[in-house]
């Protein structure tokens, strides 16, 4: 079976940093990306920095803990660093943070891995892995605040017929940048949920991929963004079917408001030849709320056999449905009230999907802050008043 990835998108992996070259920005996965922001992760930044605390509320049927850096969980994804940053990132990281779901356990309570950052001065590197084991199921909710540069590594490994959630909720101060890849490995018959959420953060850039470990693997992968004036939110998506009878969903939302707001969402699926009666979809959706804000959407399919059940993908972008608004207030919804619904329905299924209550409630109090917000919905409501 092939295993070097084909696709054009990616390039070869490596640990080493030395084998990736610093990026120009001309690069096909660097093009979108504002280098001068990343304050030289891509470079030689020294990621030695240590000022961040990380806090666990973890299922009694569920290990965690910080372990050696050396543990033989790190790699067990089969994972290899496509880009600088993640290269550097493997090499840097000094303590690996370790979730490990048992055979058979069933979680009782989500697992929260908290992360605050305690300064953006000097950038640190750090790497996750989170294991479910075979038929094993649980949540497990990475929430990031504070201050920090900070590039990392997050292993996700499925045995077979586990059910795993994993929630990424980059909700940084301002001044943050965060670069991270996640990569997960998806047993037979296994089923993730890959939820990433941003809000927080000056530049914040995640790649997210997936690769099967047998047949029968199913991954829903949702996204939720809200970027504000000045901020960068890029998320890129790669699932590779290399096994048959796989199933994938991408449904990933955001929402742009300020000048020089600015989200990329890049999708990808590579079906090859072994991935025969695979069902796979992708769509993006941006709403832009005022003026000054830009939505790059790049959806992608590569299809090396035509023996699959299905194959499509989808993006939008756009501003309010004057529709939708010309109804509400048809029926006696004022015209603020109107555009806060329909920012509310926007984003209401990726949210109600989560499937974390706490989460759920703290993303509807978001969005609500967001809209509040002078170069939100609210200003630019009363400049037409």
């Amino acid at each position: 079976m092939e295993t070097r990835v084909v696709s054009h998108l990616h390039p070869e992996g490596s640990y080493d940093p030395a084998d990736h070259e610093v990026p120009k920005g001309l690069e096909e996965i660097w093009r979108f990306t504002p280098l001068k922001r990343l304050r030289d992760l891509h470079k030689d930044a020294p990621l030695d920095g240590h000022d961040y605390e990380v806090d666990l509320d973890v299922a009694p049927e569920v290990q965690a803990g910080s372990v050696d850096i050396d543990d033989p969980a790190r790699g067990t994804s089969t994972y290899v660093p496509v880009d600088r940053i993640s290269a550097r990132a493997w090499e840097a990281s000094d303590r690996l943070f370790k979730v490990t779901v048992p055979a058979e356990a069933v979680a009782s309570q989500p697992t929260w891995v908290r992360f605050r950052g305690n300064g953006a001065e000097k950038a640190g590197a750090g790497h996750v892995v989170i294991t479910a084991e075979p038929f094993s199921k649980a949540t497990v909710v990475i929430d990031y605040v504070g201050s920090a540069t900070w590039a990392e590594n997050v292993e996700i490994v499925l045995g077979d017929g586990a059910q795993l959630t994993v929630v990424a909720v980059q909700d940084w101060d301002d001044d943050a940048v965060h670069v991270s890849h996640h990569h997960a490995h998806v047993g037979r018959d296994a089923s993730l949920k890959h939820v990433l959420v941003s809000f927080g953060g000056d530049l914040v850039r995640i790649n997210a991929s997936v690769e099967y470990a047998g047949t029968g693997g199913n991954v829903d992968m949702l996204g939720l963004y809200f970027a504000d004036a000045g901020q960068h939110l890029e998320h890129r998506l790669f699932v590779d079917h290399n096994n048959p009878k796989g199933r994938s969903r991408v449904e990933y939302k955001g929402a742009l408001q300020g000048k020089d707001a600015h989200t990329v969402w890049i999708g990808d699926v590579l079906i090859r030849k072994e991935g025969v009666g695979i069902d796979t979809y992708e769509s993006n959706d941006n709403l832009v709320l005022t003026d000054g804000a830009r939505a790059d959407s790049v959806p992608n399919l590569e299809i090396e056999t035509g023996e699959i059940e299905g194959a499509g993908h989808a993006s939008t972008t756009g501003r309010f449905d004057d529709q939708h608004l010309f109804y509400l207030q048809s029926r006696g919804i004022p015209e603020v009230e109107a555009r806060r619904l329909v920012v509310h329905g926007f984003f209401n299924d990726v949210i109600r999907r989560t499937g974390v209550p706490e989460i759920q409630a703290r993303l509807l109090e978001t969005v609500e802050a967001e809209l509040a917000k002078h170069v939100g919905v609210a200003q630019s409501i009363a400049s037409e008043a």
